[in-house]
């Protein structure tokens, strides 16, 4: 494939992204205690190819050469995930100082090569001796966390200015809390699952709180989701999918992006949850909107694809307000995911959330599972992954050229890795790595993906 350039701005940042349950290993090692995922791992059938995290891709003593990868690639940020239960093995109470080391040598270890960290708090490793307690139903799980940013502010605030506080709340609770299939396997009620996430919501606004003692922080969460994309250019079916983009299902709220989003941005649910869930809500404190709405810096959102759909009219031309699912052509390709590749879906994510929110964008992740091998010259060739990767990014420029403000891509991911309930059945990443050896193998998107950074 070509080389091409992109033009999105001398200040854009250029990165990748990893999470730490995904990539570390070192399970229990040097002072961690379990999270909810070393746990879940253990029951007989809760990931597909019966594995768990427990070497993953060895990062944690990989470090020194998983930074010279990313230093290669030429982007200027890093995405990464703390473990919570490496720092504070029991999530509350006494710091781990030799887990504060090895984040210590990361940080130092980007900052030497002049890449910024980006630090996510959480993504979805909680202490298992916090999920004993409750988890995300205990109300005393904000404080938990607070106290857990208080202490990422004071070891790191010095060297850290960028922060993620959640992960993809929406796969927390729909997959964690309601379908059970991700740690920690919980099937509960909407009343409980609205409590979960109003309490999520309270923790976020504290750790904010603690992050803004750091000068110059910048601070948000990293939402997700499938997109919708209008068929046509009429603005009528434009309006009415964005909409759609925001909206809930009434039995199942928890996979919305407005859910999350407006209680942060605009200090309160979406108007159809005080109707719909009136009997159910949780009951909220005087000051709880205060906290939650804590003014954060941009949006982030972790996509990956999307759908088409139409806006129905009636005999006369006029929009119904009714929306159909366009089904793919018969054949149309489907990644190992059973994803569909649409490139348009981070035009119109970037396109929604800056419309409703007016805030600077982010995509935080974005990418494909690949059935990637290592070919007999000892190269990977993932021309799939290296066509993907340039049709997304045209389509977020695009959106820039059309005057959406996009401050940054973060490819996911860096390395192969654990893909949670999949296990090692899914490569996403630009290194291959070999789960016996751990040797890493960059692959062609891996330099495709630099030449793009270089040049843009």
């Amino acid at each position: 494939m070509d080389k091409f350039a992109l033009d999105m701005g001398k200040n854009f940042v250029w990165g990748v992204a990893t999470a730490a349950y995904q990539i570390e290993g070192a399970k229990n090692e040097d002072g961690k205690k379990d999270s909810i995922w070393d746990v879940f791992c253990q029951k007989g059938d809760a990931i597909k190819d019966g594995s768990n995290g427990d070497f993953a891709c060895d990062a944690y003593h990989r470090l020194e050469e998983d930074l010279d990868l990313i230093a290669n690639l030429n982007v200027n940020a890093y995405r990464f995930s703390i473990a919570w239960s490496r720092l504070i093995p029991d999530g509350i109470g006494k710091i781990n100082l030799k887990g504060a080391d090895y984040y210590n040598r990361l940080i130092n270890g980007l900052l030497r090569r002049n890449i910024t960290p980006y630090l996510t708090l959480y993504h979805w490793d909680m202490p298992y001796a916090l999920s004993l307690k409750g988890g995300f139903l205990n109300p005393d799980f904000p404080k938990w966390f607070e106290y857990y940013a208080s202490v990422v502010v004071e070891l790191f605030g010095d060297r850290v200015k960028h922060f993620f506080t959640f992960n993809e709340p929406q796969c927390m609770f729909g997959l964690g809390y309601r379908d059970g299939t991700h740690a920690p396997g919980l099937k509960t009620s909407l009343k409980e699952q609205l409590s979960a996430v109003h309490n999520m919501l309270l923790a976020h606004g504290l750790a904010v709180k603690q992050i803004r003692k750091i000068p110059s922080s910048k601070v948000g969460f990293a939402s997700c989701g499938w997109i919708p994309m209008p068929v046509s250019n009429e603005k009528g079916e434009y309006e009415l999918v964005k909409n759609s983009f925001f909206g809930f299902a009434d039995d199942n709220p928890l996979w919305s992006v407005s859910l999350y989003a407006d209680p942060i941005f605009f200090g309160k649910y979406p108007d159809r949850y005080y109707t719909v869930y009136k009997d159910i809500m949780p009951e909220f404190g005087e000051d709880d909107f205060n906290i939650i709405s804590q003014p954060v810096d941009f949006f982030a959102q972790n996509t990956y694809e999307g759908g088409y759909i139409s806006a129905v009219k009636d005999e006369n031309g006029n929009y119904t307000g009714e929306l159909k699912g366009v089904s793919f052509p018969t054949g149309s390709v489907v990644t190992p995911m059973g994803w569909h590749i649409t490139p348009e879906c981070l035009y119109f994510a970037v396109k929604y959330l800056y419309d409703r929110y007016k805030k600077p964008v982010f995509i935080t992740e974005n990418g494909i599972s690949c059935n990637d091998f290592v070919f007999s010259d000892g190269k990977v060739h993932d021309p799939m992954r290296c066509e993907y990767i340039c049709t997304h990014l045209k389509n977020l420029e695009r959106a820039k050229r059309e005057g959406v403000e996009i401050a940054g891509y973060f490819h996911w991911s860096l390395l192969d890795n654990f893909e949670w309930s999949l296990g090692y059945t899914q490569r996403f990443g630009l290194v291959y790595v070999d789960y016996t050896t751990f040797k890493r193998t960059p692959k062609d998107s891996y330099y495709l993906y630099r030449d793009i950074v270089s040049n843009s």
